[in-house]
């Protein structure tokens, strides 16, 4: 698969199918996902991001960068320790794989491991796909095999992840991540809600590459699953920035295992993130789980790709400025933010259910 990202920095298994998929615009792809289509088997327009895009990403940036580089030294280090020098990084395309790239450097930094980075699909309802665990098992031992993303929101990747790989002896279903605001894995560099930038923008931080895609009349049984290459927005292109501005934070000289700002671990047997997530569709009448994006990463995607209906922030956060490009964006849009308690996350970002417009 084509991409912006360098090879020795990760490798896409994916299909190339760029100029045979029509990209349809925000609200249509909503109407049509709330009417049952799966959203897989549709791309978004991509364009050139916008200056409310690109205020919002630069806002993010400045104020993240910092905290971001730490929790992925933090994952970094527990990685090191937990699987050695031997891990395979198979990040989850697209927003883990920015990730999978700043683990691989930071690595590489500090232990001097020159680990292998590989990027796949994983598709809610659809599941993992099994031509690219085919390819990656001819190569590695299973117990190699690590998994990363982003972030976890209320932990459904985390979820389809687990099923998906119980057909795979010896391959471990842990995800790593750099933020675990809903207390599910133990390899995260932080149980906050952290937003990390890229989740502002779409392709043009994650290597020009789509959203994954999957659709019998394209993806054949022998394919990987399908991404298009988007070209024309080499200029537009922050790919490499994103993870330089990141990269430029870490601290290599940091004591190993260094978790003093990770929280509580997750419950053995629940999922609190979820939990508070029935809660507040609950009380907002919501019927569909779906519509419920919790979290500063979701809540940003939301505002910035779906058709937004509310946003609700903790209370306690009025005027933290970590959510100023959150008001921004809502203000901008015209959407209605609310404030409550919130235990796990700062903010959640609420779609309008399109059957009621």
């Amino acid at each position: 698969m084509r991409s912006s990202y360098k090879k020795e920095d990760v490798v896409l298994l994916l299909k190339d199918i760029t100029g045979l998929v029509e990209p349809l615009p925000t609200k249509e792809r909503e109407k049509r996902i709330q009417a049952g289509t799966h959203y897989c088997e549709m791309l978004p327009l991509e364009y050139v991001p916008s200056e409310a895009y690109m205020e919002a990403y630069r806002e993010a940036l400045c104020h993240f960068a910092q905290p971001v580089a730490d929790a992925v030294g933090a994952l970094a280090d527990q990685i090191a320790k937990q699987r050695g020098r031997s891990v395979v990084l198979v990040s989850l395309a697209r927003a883990g794989t920015p990730i999978g790239i700043l683990l691989k450097r930071f690595l590489q930094k500090k232990y001097q491991w020159d680990v292998p980075h590989y990027s796949i699909s994983i598709i809610r309802g659809r599941g993992i796909d099994h031509n690219a665990m085919r390819f990656l098992l001819k190569r590695y031992r299973p117990k190699q095999l690590l998994f990363v993303d982003g972030w976890i929101g209320k932990g459904a990747i985390e979820r389809e992840l687990k099923k998906e790989l119980a057909d795979y002896e010896g391959v471990s279903p842990e995800l790593a991540v750099v933020a675990d605001p809903a207390h599910i894995t133990t390899l995260c560099g932080t149980h906050e809600d952290l937003l990390i930038p890229s989740a502002c923008l779409n392709s043009t931080v994650s290597g020009l590459i789509s959203r994954t895609f999957l659709r019998a009349d394209l993806i054949g049984p022998r394919d990987f699953h399908g991404a298009v290459f988007y070209q024309e927005l080499e200029e537009a292109d922050l790919s490499y920035p994103f993870i330089e501005a990141i990269e430029a934070h870490f601290q290599i000289q940091a004591a190993d295992g260094e978790q003093d700002h990770r929280s509580a671990e997750p419950g053995a047997t629940s999922n609190p993130g979820l939990l508070e997530v029935q809660s507040i569709a609950e009380r907002f009448g919501i019927e569909d789980i779906n519509l419920v994006k919790p979290g500063i990463g979701e809540t940003t995607r939301v505002l910035l790709r779906r058709v937004p209906w509310k946003v609700l922030i903790d209370e306690r956060l009025r005027g933290d400025p970590a959510l100023a490009h959150v008001l921004r964006l809502a203000a901008e849009k015209g959407v209605p933010v609310v404030y409550g308690l919130l235990k796990h996350y700062k903010c959640c970002g609420m779609i309008q259910r399109l059957a009621d417009t």
